[in-house]
């Protein structure tokens, strides 16, 4: 009868502690300081002061934003481009942000320049200006 006792008082002990343990536990993970938007790529061009990307804002409007060479680098560069291999992927870019501030972007685009997602600005067409002093990305949507 006495370990019957015992055994009920231990069971509620377990019962009555152990959500309160979880509880904390949980309630210390630390979020993610970052975030991120990744949208699809409806055309990118290689330009000579960097990249300009198409995407779409909204269902059928478009706008672009540009992305200068300088941002590729160094290991503290603001942009890194991945280069998809042959398959179904679609190009995309993501803008990350940490607390709230812009902090890098990531360029998903196919290595063969042939695939559809690369475009070509004609040589007479100057942009320059559109890369000077960008300092951050802001998707529109």
């Amino acid at each position: 009868m006495m370990k019957k006792a015992l055994f009920a008082v231990l069971i509620g002990l377990v019962l009555g502690i152990g959500p309160t343990l979880f509880a904390q536990e949980k309630s210390q993970r630390k979020e993610s300081e970052f975030y991120y938007f990744s949208v699809p790529i409806e055309k990118i061009y290689s330009y000579r002061s960097g990249y300009v990307v198409t995407y779409r804002k909204g269902i059928n409007k478009m706008t672009r934003t540009y992305i200068p060479h300088s941002w590729f680098e160094g290991p503290n560069g603001k942009a890194e481009e991945i280069g998809l291999g042959s398959g179904k992927a679609w190009p995309s870019l993501t803008v990350y942000y940490k607390n709230g501030e812009f902090s890098h972007v990531r360029l998903y685009v196919r290595r063969e320049r042939s695939h559809e997602s690369w475009g070509i600005v004609p040589l007479n067409v100057n942009i320059d200006q559109y890369f000077e002093g960008v300092e951050e990305i802001k998707l529109e949507f």
